[in-house]
């Protein structure tokens, strides 16, 4: 299913450009690649040794691979790190956006993995990323071999964002500067120069593409009760898009080797967890 990513052709446009140049700057050495598969072309960065065990990563709805930037300057070092831009999203997949809740992601994956040469992968998903982490892990649990999810999508009720959404919108970049803060939380301080880049690209995404409109499905206590492997899952109790306190019990309940770190003053965004995410993966035999 094909949808309209981006507001105008000129915003797609700008995404694109500026995309190419933060892949142009990109901190660790790395390969482009471009893969075909039953979900149109999808676009991988990958970097680290060919012979590391591999880490795949997917970020949230309405981002690229570029979450990532920072953290696969560590992740490089011990893991094959493939960095995946999830198609229907502002990266350089292709602009589909198969159902969610049907076994197209989990097809499309197999693929994948399979032009990749990978198998039994670590897993690492930023909230619809995380999403899509969780239901590849429960529909394969075998091929899978560790998780690390960050404010994950599907676990905990997901949030009516648009009733404190919708005032603010009115306000114009105060109503949307506002909003922004209820997601990522208020900025704090100066932002270092060598991320400025990368924050100034995260606000254009935002402005320049429209959101899936969609209620993302929910796992069932029976597909969370497969995920048999290490489970990291880090969630903010300020979380406004996902219930927070639903996916620390219900994962708690479920998944016998769940870690659940729960940062209480957290956004829906929580910077500075790729040290967290890091050890917790060195750490699966």
């Amino acid at each position: 299913m094909t949808d309209a990513i981006y507001r105008t052709p000129q915003a797609e446009a700008q995404v694109r450009t500026a995309y190419r140049a933060l892949l142009d700057a990109w901190p660790v050495a790395h390969e482009e690649l471009r893969i075909p598969t039953r979900a149109g072309e999808t676009f991988v960065i990958a970097s680290g040794r060919k012979d590391a065990p591999p880490l795949v990563a997917f970020h949230g709805a309405q981002g690229n691979s570029s979450a990532w930037m920072f953290d696969s300057l560590a992740w490089a070092q011990d893991f094959r790190v493939y960095l995946v831009d999830v198609p229907g999203d502002a990266g350089f997949s292709a602009p589909v956006r198969p159902p969610l809740g049907t076994d197209a992601y989990v097809l499309w994956l197999d693929e994948l993995f399979a032009a990749l040469g990978v198998e039994r992968p670590v897993v690492v998903g930023v909230s619809l990323g995380g999403w899509l982490a969780l239901d590849y892990a429960t529909r394969r649990p075998e091929r899978v071999r560790g998780l690390a999810l960050l404010c994950p999508a599907g676990v905990g009720a997901q949030k009516n964002l648009l009733l404190k959404a919708a005032p603010l919108l009115l306000l114009g970049p105060y109503g949307r500067r506002k909003l922004g803060e209820l997601v990522y939380g208020p900025m704090r301080g100066e932002v270092p120069a060598v991320a400025r880049p990368l924050v100034d690209f995260i606000r254009l995404i935002s402005t320049s593409t429209r959101p899936r409109p969609i209620r993302i499905p929910i796992f069932p206590d029976e597909a969370l009760a497969r995920l048999t492997v290490p489970l990291l899952a880090v969630v903010g109790g300020r979380d406004v898009l996902i219930d927070s306190d639903g996916t620390r019990r219900r994962l708690a309940a479920n998944c016998p080797l769940a870690r659940i770190d729960y940062v209480a003053d957290g956004y829906h965004v929580l910077p500075g967890q790729g040290g967290v995410i890091h050890a917790f993966l060195r750490a699966i035999p």
